[in-house]
């Protein structure tokens, strides 16, 4: 296992060098001027001179790509512009926020889609499967922006009972204080400002996996030795879950892989809507701010996070099936 996991890391550094290029390249093309975004219209054209100087943004391009490259091989992923901070500790004070919803979200669209996948392939043809299935259809069609307005509109403005942006104590933090202190409500007010949010994502997610699991299941429900085992009198739960729902498993974790994935890069419009401090939206006001080393890095951190996530997968599907790690 630790060799193929090995094998997995190695695999993953030409990736994320491809990616930092594109992504270099991607910004430097960008229209906008950094130095006047900062500096201001008034700037004179002595002041922005001497800022492009001093970024190195007069460089050639090879040269800045070199800098960022060699910085990158160091573990340096630069200062920003606009906050005059390395670009690592920013994004590393966003990315918890990020992760908290996006897990959060994760757990909520499998506590939906999981049964329900597996109860509309149980019952194909019933009104629990077009019912499953015009949900599924309905959270694929609907955009996680205008989702989110609406839970605002319901929870927040109409009833009154959740808050409609911000974040309050890390989820982490606030356990922590319930079990030093006993009291529940450090984890509450904490889940009332994540569970908007975190709905939002789990909704949209929770479409593609129920479809998912419910094409799996199909695909194996029609097997020969589900057969077998039902004609042996095997209690039909086991049937289903034993047999059937485990071996549907490869293509459901590849779908929950994905989402959680998706999960990460999706939130920044989420995280716009809230006002939730995560990566996404630290990654929108640097796309605004032309704080080009924070576009930078943050993209990067998300596209290592989705590898590290495709590497989850790939050791899941040898614990799974380890015929997949002998190949």
């Amino acid at each position: 296992m630790a060799r193929f996991i090995g094998k997995r890391l190695v695999q993953l550094i030409p990736v994320l060098i491809g990616i930092s290029v594109l992504v270099f390249l991607l910004l430097f093309l960008v229209p906008g001027d950094p130095a006047t975004t900062l500096l201001g219209q008034d700037a004179t054209k002595e002041e922005v001179h001497r800022f492009k100087e001093q970024m190195g943004l007069n460089d050639p391009f090879f040269v800045q790509l070199g800098h960022f490259l060699l910085g990158l091989a160091k573990g340096d992923l630069g200062q920003s512009f606009i906050q005059n901070e390395s670009v690592s500790s920013i994004v590393m004070s966003h990315l918890p926020a990020t992760l908290e919803l996006a897990v959060l979200g994760l757990i909520i669209a499998l506590i939906i889609a999981v049964p329900l996948g597996i109860w509309s392939a149980v019952k194909q043809f019933s009104w629990i499967d077009y019912s499953s299935m015009f949900f599924a259809q309905l959270g694929i069609s609907i955009p996680v922006f205008w989702l989110g307005l609406l839970l605002i509109l319901f929870f927040s403005v109409d009833l009154n009972i959740l808050p409609s942006f911000g974040r309050g104590d890390p989820l982490y933090s606030a356990i922590g204080q319930t079990i030093k202190t006993g009291n529940i409500y450090y984890v509450m007010e904490s889940l009332k400002h994540l569970i908007l949010p975190a709905l939002t994502l789990g909704l949209m997610s929770a479409a593609f996996i129920t479809r998912m699991v419910r094409s799996a299941m199909l695909e194996v429900l029609n097997e020969d030795y589900i057969r077998t085992a039902e004609a042996k009198g095997v209690k039909n739960f086991y049937v289903i879950m034993k047999h059937a729902f485990r071996n549907a498993l490869i293509p459901i974790v590849t779908i929950i892989g994905l989402q959680f994935g998706n999960l990460i890069g999706g939130a920044i419009v989420t995280e716009t809507v809230f006002a939730w401090p995560g990566i996404g939206r630290l990654l929108i006001t640097a796309i605004s701010q032309r704080d080009f080393p924070v576009v930078q890095g943050s993209v990067l951190v998300v596209a290592l996070l989705f590898a590290l996530i495709n590497l989850l997968i790939d050791v899941l599907y040898s614990l799974i099936n380890p015929k997949i790690q002998q190949q």
